[in-house]
């Protein structure tokens, strides 16, 4: 497949122009026409890209790519190395970050709440189509300790919990992959039993006992695995690449 083609299809997938986001989304780092082989990982680190010349991988499709807002323009040090070992090998470099959080199927949000047994019903933003943090409800009601240790089976790591204090067991849980624990106060105003995020900030916790709803911090890298890996799955079985997820190691 040609790597513009490639772009177009995800693309039209993922209808990266329905939101704003911080980097660019789609091909950020032009390499070699023809693909086969892609890597699929959370973020592009050099660690990735060596695996990919590893994998003779023609191409690598990420979360977290490069050309943040903000971030200095200068290609030079870590940036630098980074690109030129993409150059050097001819790999096409793909990145897609909110688009692939927000998607109803692949994206991050719906991957993580299939796998913690959550059943998504809305966005937590009101009277907005592409909200950004999600709500629905377990299947199963538990209590804070149980839903703790159903999050750590799941992503293979202890979350930090954080008690409300209320709610003896949660049913409704507001969720956001990755970097969104500000999205709490939304969480508590719609009336959430607990929400979950990646991170956690100093203010996370007063707002968690302050308004009364549980707070878990799973992981920024550990709750954002599974809406790449699972579009690199949907390319493979649409269009029969060769996809290969590599997981990085990342406690953050």
């Amino acid at each position: 497949m040609n790597n513009f083609e490639l772009e177009a299809l995800i693309n039209a997938e993922l209808k990266p122009d329905s939101i704003k986001d911080y980097s660019p989304n789609g091909l950020q780092v032009q390499g070699r026409d023809e693909i086969k082989t892609i890597v699929t990982g959370v973020t592009a680190c050099q660690d990735l890209i060596d695996a990919a010349i590893e994998q003779n991988a023609d191409a690598i499709l990420v979360h977290h790519g490069y050309f943040w807002r903000g971030e200095p323009q200068q290609i030079r040090g870590m940036k630098y190395q980074r690109i030129k070992k993409l150059i050097e090998y001819g790999i096409n470099l793909y990145g897609y970050h909110l688009p692939l959080d927000i998607h109803p199927t692949l994206g991050n949000n719906a991957q993580l709440a299939k796998r913690l047994g959550i059943e998504l019903l809305g966005g937590l933003e009101p009277d907005n189509p592409v909200s950004i943090p999600v709500y629905g409800k377990l299947s199963t009601p538990m209590t804070l300790a149980q839903f703790e240790q159903q999050v750590a089976t799941v992503l293979n790591r202890a979350p930090l919990v954080i008690d409300g204090g209320q709610q003896t067991r949660i049913e409704t849980v507001g969720l956001c992959t990755g970097g969104a624990q500000d999205f709490i106060d939304l969480a508590a105003s719609q009336g959430m039993d607990a929400y979950l995020s990646g991170e956690i900030s100093e203010r996370t916790t007063f707002s968690a006992r302050e308004q009364g709803v549980h707070y878990i911090a799973a992981g920024h890298h550990a709750t954002e695995r599974y809406g790449v890996k699972a579009l690199g799955e949907w390319i493979a079985q649409q269009h029969g690449l060769n996809v290969h997820f590599i997981d990085i190691d990342n406690p953050a």
